[in-house]
């Protein structure tokens, strides 16, 4: 697939470093941060979930219709809904959106967290719900005929929809997770593998264990990462620039809390950011941890730091691992969407072709 740059909206202003502002839900911000993506050249926005958080599947019915080309990947959590409700759900809202909706399936890792909604599944348990879910979910799209299921999670007798996915043959999947039992679930269902901003020796080590899992189903798959890039002018100015936004977030640890997660205990991928954390601030010369570290390893909250020139560069390492998707947000969420759009994003389309092409006259000569 080629290169996607994949940014995030959330439905009101916060951050790491910003106390919120505004209410829960804020049309007029999403509007402009929705806009203000498609303005900078982002090919799609993430839209996350939590247990806490307002409605996923509304805000991007809402920023959809402020916008007119970019895409959506809308943060889902199965098990809080039938899998035939929310297939004919997403496949409505991919007509109305014309097509423009990925979904990317949350299983959960955090016991508490899940438990704010009622679940009370262990880690390994969501996984496997996941897997029958995202079975149930497929066969609506793609079966024209009416059909039955009884598994562990789920029983259906006659399951059939009106209403398929405008993108054929379904709405894509994106799945992350990097337990065991996450990376089964990848291997059979998703088309595009989350990773969060680990180093490039664990990221590459993950891209391998799901290309296999993925291969054991005579399956293709394809990859995202996610970081914060930090960038300034020259290094120096980007590395003051990150100590500024670390004191920031100290300063802010109180109000907010993380009350959206109570800290991810039982989530692989954090203790994944916290080994990279532990060898220290700084990891493969331009990745950041200092953030993970501070905050427990929540969500994507590694960085890379430098110029644009130097975070480009790195974020093309990053592809010659086979990661062709990256997910960047800021820690100033809006002003960072729009200066990202000035240099970075054109940065790294431009070293990414630049590869593609010194690969394919590799290749020629061959």
């Amino acid at each position: 697939m080629p290169i996607q740059l994949i940014g995030m909206i959330q439905p009101h202003e916060v951050s790491e470093t910003l106390a919120r502002r505004g209410p829960a839900v804020d049309p007029a911000y999403v509007r402009a941060f929705a806009q203000a993506h498609e303005y900078a050249g982002f090919d799609r926005i993430l839209v996350p979930a939590s247990s806490t958080s307002p409605d996923t599947l509304l805000t991007v019915a809402y920023a959809a219709a402020a916008t007119q080309r970019i895409r959506f990947l809308l943060a889902h959590r199965p098990g809080f809904v039938a899998p035939t409700l929310a297939a004919r759900q997403l496949a409505t809202l991919d007509h109305y959106t014309g097509g423009r909706l990925a979904v990317h399936y949350i299983s959960g890792g955090s016991d508490a967290d899940q438990q704010r909604d009622g679940d009370f599944l262990s880690h390994d348990e969501r996984y496997a719900r996941t897997d029958e879910y995202l079975t149930l979910l497929r066969r609506v799209w793609t079966e024209s005929q009416p059909f039955d299921h009884e598994g562990t999670y789920y029983r259906v007798k006659g399951a059939a929809s009106e209403v398929k996915p405008l993108q054929q043959p379904y709405v894509p999947i994106y799945f992350g997770g990097a337990s065991e039992p996450a990376l089964r679930v990848a291997g059979r269902h998703a088309d595009v593998y989350a990773l969060w901003g680990e180093s490039l020796a664990q990221a590459g080590d993950l891209v391998r264990r799901v290309r296999a899992e993925a291969a054991a189903h005579g399956r293709g798959i394809g990859f995202s990462v996610s970081f914060r890039p930090i960038v300034a002018s020259t290094e120096d100015e980007a590395w003051a620039k990150a100590g500024r936004i670390l004191e920031a977030t100290r300063a802010q640890q109180v109000q907010i809390a993380h009350a959206r997660g109570a800290g991810p205990q039982q989530s692989e991928g954090a203790r994944r950011l916290l080994a990279d954390a532990a060898k220290g601030d700084r990891v493969d010369e331009r990745l950041w941890t200092a953030i993970a570290r501070e905050t427990g390893g929540r969500s994507n909250s590694t960085a890379l730091v430098g110029t644009p020139e130097q975070v480009a560069d790195a974020l093309l390492a990053y592809y010659d691992l086979g990661i062709e998707t990256f997910l960047l947000r800021g820690f100033d969420p809006l002003v960072d969407a729009v200066e990202y759009g000035r240099e970075l994003l054109p940065l790294v389309r431009a070293k990414v072709a630049e590869r593609d092409a010194q690969r394919a006259l590799e290749r020629k000569a061959a």
